[in-house]
Order: C-alpha cells, then sequence, then structure tokens
C-alpha cells in the first residue's frame, strides 16, 4: 500500500523497479561515506526479488522498503526498515543528491515512522550511519533521534567509524 505525502508517493518496493532505481542508485554522491552503486541492473533485480518476501530467512524480522516518488511520478530514492520482534526498526535512507536540502528526507521518514508506529507497533527507531555523514546526522536530530547507547552499539554491530541514533516514540502520540 502507498503511503502519500504532500510531495511524495512512498511506494512499496519490488523487483519491477530495479532498472529504474539502478538509474537512481548510480549518483556517485550517495556513496561519499559508504557503501558501493549496484553492480548493475541485474544485480540490482535479485536484490528487489530477495527484498520483495518482506520477511528474513528466518521469518524473526520484517524488511519493509519503499520507492520514494515525486508527484510526477520520477523516482529519487528510498527509505526502508528493519523490523524485529520487540518493536525495534533499524531504519535507512537514501536520495539522490538532486534532491538534498529540500526537506524531502525527512518528509519520507517522517512518514515512514507514522507507517511503522501505526501499522508495525514499532516504539523505538535507531539509524547507524558513518560519523562524518553530518547531513545524516542533523536529519535525525531534526527528527528528534539521540544517541544511542552502549549497548545498542553492541547489538547492531557500530563500527568505529559510525554512530547509532534512536527515538523512542510515545506511545498514543502522532509519531511525528
Amino acid at each position: 500500500m502507498n503511503i502519500d505525502t504532500p510531495r511524495l508517493t512512498l511506494e512499496p518496493q519490488c523487483a519491477r523497479h530495479a532498472a529504474e532505481m539502478f538509474v537512481v542508485l548510480s549518483d556517485a554522491e550517495i556513496y561519499r561515506f559508504e557503501n558501493t552503486p549496484p553492480a548493475s541492473p541485474e544485480w540490482l533485480y535479485e536484490r528487489f526479488i530477495k527484498l520483495e518476501t518482506r520477511r528474513s530467512a528466518d521469518g524473526s524480522e520484517a524488511w519493509l522498503n519503499w520507492v520514494l516518488r515525486l508527484r510526477s511520478g520520477k523516482a529519487i530514492g528510498y527509505v526502508q526498515a528493519t523490523v524485529g520482534a520487540q518493536g525495534q526498526a533499524l531504519i535507512a535512507y537514501v536520495l539522490a543528491s538532486p534532491y538534498w536540502g529540500r526537506g524531502l528526507a525527512q518528509e519520507a521518514v517522517r512518514a515512514m515512522v507514522a507507517e511503522l508506529a501505526a501499522q508495525w507497533r514499532v516504539h523505538t527507531l535507531l539509524a547507524v550511519f558513518k560519523r562524518g555523514n553530518l547531513r545524516s546526522r542533523r536529519l535525525l536530530e531534526r527528527l528528534g533521534f539521540d544517541a544511542g547507547c552502549a549497548a545498542q552499539r553492541v547489538q547492531f554491530e557500530v563500527e568505529d567509524d559510525e554512530d547509532l541514533m534512536q527515538r523512542v516514540l510515545a506511545t498514543n502520540v502522532a509519531a511525528s
């Protein structure tokens, strides 16, 4: 089911998005701090088939991935959440660099957080990112995230050059 915001549609990701998302994910600026671009549209297609199950192999986690589209229909990135059984979700987000600095990532993550709270009973959000990625840190701070604790760093295998931030959602309160 799609999630609509004033400027975006979050569309559940599936394998048919691979060719289109390959173009989006080929933006070299995205990889300044981590990871590498997908090797090919075929590689991304196979990856999306795996993610399309929306479940880890052992069934203990929900894998939720949404393609971000402008109202024009143009794909510009994605948001994702790995939801565990204990009401925790590890989130991530990627936008193509031409769309940075416009508040679109904040809008998309807010919409995802509301969905996670309402439909998946998530109460704790976590995000791991490279320490040098100040843009990501500022986004998370604007969204109400604080530094995670040492136990979480161990649990999520956070590396020395990474930071972990968390947000605990108030119960019975909108998750914006």
